[in-house]
């Protein structure tokens, strides 16, 4: 391996060099309409699990290049899209152009600095968990806690281990590549037991682990009243 996994910045700035570098990283394509059929599916999930409001902030953790924001953002109050990769960032920001309720926030890779505690509505994260180590996640997990306002919504999603299409990603990562020479962004899996351990230990309310194909995925509540 050239790079270590953990060292986000380095990694993900690399593989973001242009656009087409980073669309595939994100999507494994480029196709334009595609990408836009993605999110809009995305914005279904999040509808059918944390709710979209007309009052709401909300921020995504590892934005990318704001698939899901472009879309996103017409239907709240405020979207802000936070990335460890500058040039994400960059590619975000044209993809952005003449919204006026957005921002981008450069973070670290390891928490959500410097969004403050307690000032927004909803926290997500969808397909990002699986180029994260596991204490990592759970880290997010506890950064979504702190800078949502109490009762504000959290949702994260991962490939599921236990689903036909997760066990087919892990076997095909399990193969494809000697250990001396795994990428350092390469996929790894979730699974419903984590899930409700990140859920419990954080300490979120009225929190629900569900599958799908491929996909293992949970939300949940801040105590306290809105």
């Amino acid at each position: 391996m050239s790079q270590i996994r953990g060292d986000y910045k380095s990694v993900w700035t690399a593989l973001s060099g242009n656009k087409e570098d980073a669309y595939m990283v994100v999507s494994g394509y480029t196709d334009e309409e595609k990408f836009h059929a993605d999110a809009e599916d995305t914005l279904y999930i999040l509808g059918e699990t944390t709710g979209i409001k007309a009052t709401d902030t909300f921020l995504e953790i590892g934005c990318g290049v704001a698939r899901v924001g472009r879309v996103l953002s017409p239907f709240v109050t405020e979207w802000i899209g936070c990335d460890v990769s500058p040039n994400m960032i960059k590619l975000a920001s044209r993809r952005l152009l003449g919204l006026t309720n957005t921002r981008l926030q450069e973070i670290s890779g390891y928490d959500l600095q410097p969004i403050p505690d307690n000032s927004v509505d909803v926290v997500y994260t969808t397909v990002v968990f699986m180029h994260l180590e596991e204490w990592d996640r759970y880290t997010y997990v506890l950064e979504a806690m702190r800078v949502l306002k109490p009762g504000g919504r959290f949702y994260c999603d991962n490939a599921n281990i236990a689903s036909p299409e997760g066990w087919a990603m892990f076997e095909a990562s399990r193969t494809q590549f000697p250990p001396q020479k795994r990428p350092a962004q390469i996929s790894k899996c979730s699974s419903v037991p984590e899930f409700e351990a990140f859920f419990t230990h954080a300490g979120f309310v009225d929190w629900h682990v569900k599958t799908r194909p491929m996909w293992v995925y949970g939300w949940g509540t801040k105590p306290g009243a809105k």
